[in-house]
């Protein structure tokens, strides 16, 4: 199976389908408060890169980069469908994300995922994330776990 991660909009019919997957799957394991995920209007914002992962043309993963303008940016919305996962799309993702924030000046790199989320933070730590004190809308949430990176020695 080919596997491509590339900029698209996030209003196609199969991208908002897994959308809902993630939201279905967030809302599961953490009181809604605690799922801080960016609809749809605001994965279409100026400072923001939404990327499909797609193998064999099917679309099975999300990840938004949002480019804070100062040097700094944040992943939010990175998901891949259950019936995706251990693939390596995840970590397909995740480098195009980095790549991106690269050519864009984006030297640090933070993101937030739940605790419950063990692959998750697996693929994180194995691609150099470092868990740090919460962040931002993050701080005092304790289904929220935060983690950084600094893409200037990477």
């Amino acid at each position: 199976m080919l596997a491509t991660v590339a900029p698209e909009s996030p209003r196609q019919p199969e991208v908002l389908a897994l959308l809902r997957e993630s939201d279905l799957f967030h809302l599961a394991l953490y009181p809604p408060e605690s799922c801080h995920l960016l609809d749809v209007a605001e994965l279409e914002g100026p400072a923001v890169t939404f990327f499909v992962g797609r193998r064999d043309g099917v679309a099975l993963g999300t990840a938004a980069l949002v480019d804070r303008g100062d040097g700094s940016g944040e992943i939010k919305r990175m998901f891949v469908s259950a019936d995706a996962r251990g693939l390596g799309l995840g970590r397909a993702m995740l480098a195009a994300v980095e790549e991106r924030a690269r050519v864009h000046g984006i030297g640090t790199i933070q993101l937030e995922t739940g605790p419950l989320q063990h692959a998750a933070i697996a693929l994180y730590e194995r691609s150099g994330y470092a868990i740090i004190p919460n962040f931002g809308p993050y701080v005092g949430d304790p289904h929220s776990v935060c983690m950084q990176k600094s893409l200037l020695h990477a």
